[in-house]
């Protein structure tokens, strides 16, 4: 028998045999179809996980209350300033961070020295003029992990900016020593900022910013 089904030539097949030609086509279809979906539920399988996992969270601090005598070029902290750094250690080695960063001066650096202490993490000294370039950094580098930076009153806006946060307070005013921001960073998703205070209240305000 010639046959010639769906512009296919069938031509000195047998029925049987085009019944089992039709078969093993549909089957390799189906098998191909299946395969595309499962490769389609792998890859949202994945991405759902990237979301669902735990995010990379980045808490940003001022440094603690530094000496205001005048003409010193790189202040201390003074004895509230060395308290307040005690109470930022307890609080954070509880969060396990992965890296911690300070700029290069003595008032923040010893504000994470008692984190580094409780970590044993050697604090990584960062351009505080270069934002843009810390906060590329922390994406890239710290996915899924916990990060502590000390900054300046007139730094710690500016990086979080460049974290994509939004809104911010329009400054951190001189006697301001106990913000703790909370940053959570998800790919494809909006920066995350949780605003809270740690260690003894503001005192009156001082004429020395930074």
């Amino acid at each position: 028998m010639k046959m010639r089904l769906g512009g296919s030539n069938w031509v000195g097949y047998a029925p049987n045999e085009v019944l089992c030609s039709l078969t093993r086509l549909y089957t390799e279809t189906m098998r191909k179809n299946l395969l595309g979906v499962l490769l389609g539920l792998l890859l949202l399988a994945t991405a759902h996980a990237a979301l669902a996992g735990p995010p990379t969270t980045i808490y940003l601090v001022r440094h603690a209350e530094k000496d205001l005598t005048p003409g010193l070029a790189d202040p201390p902290l003074t004895p509230a300033g060395e308290a307040r750094a005690q109470q930022l250690g307890r609080l954070l080695a509880k969060r396990h961070p992965a890296a911690l960063f300070t700029t290069d001066t003595r008032r923040t650096r010893a504000t994470l020295a008692p984190l580094a202490q409780a970590t044993s993490l050697t604090p990584e000294v960062y351009d505080a003029k270069n934002q843009a370039a810390l906060a590329a950094r922390l994406s890239r580098e710290f996915g899924r992990k916990t990060v502590v930076v000390v900054g300046h009153s007139n730094t710690l806006l500016p990086l979080l900016t460049a974290l994509g946060v939004s809104p911010l307070p329009s400054e951190i005013r001189d006697e301001e020593y106990n913000y703790l921001f909370k940053v959570k960073l998800r790919p494809g998703q909006p920066a995350r900022l949780t605003m809270s205070r740690y260690g003894a209240a503001p005192q009156a305000a001082s004429s020395n910013k930074m």
